[in-house]
């Protein structure tokens, strides 16, 4: 398969756990205040509202296999500091949330296609 192809594919497939996992959240009473929030510093999956008074970030990661770690264990260092300044810049160019408390949480998807098959683990304050 071209690469071109791939890396399209990928998005789709990515695109289409976001959603899985906004479903999943908000069947838990959280409220979606945006998807796909992209600055220049980088790109939230999911950013959601838990009551009374929590603003969640949430990463999205998926793995069809667990041969390498599995979805949870691609989330290092470099990547949790890349979420926190795209939160920072979230904050910034929305100050009506400023006053809330805030947390990163993972949603990590394991398993088959869409729908079928998938394991969704949530870990709330995955990382600070």
């Amino acid at each position: 398969m071209p690469l071109r192809l791939l890396a399209k594919n990928t998005r789709r497939v990515g695109r289409r756990k976001e959603a899985l996992a906004a479903r999943f959240l908000r069947r838990q009473g959280l409220s979606l205040i945006q998807a796909n929030y992209c600055c220049k510093v980088g790109e939230l999956d999911l950013v959601m509202l838990e009551p009374p008074r929590q603003l969640v970030f949430i990463e999205v990661r998926f793995r069809s296999s667990n041969s390498y770690g599995g979805a949870m264990a691609s989330i290092g260092a470099e990547k949790q500091r890349k979420i926190r300044r795209t939160a920072a810049a979230f904050l910034q160019h929305h100050s009506r949330y400023r006053q809330l408390y805030c947390r990163f949480d993972v949603v990590a998807i394991s398993g088959g296609d869409v729908g079928r098959g998938d394991s969704i683990d949530w870990i709330k304050n995955a990382f600070y």
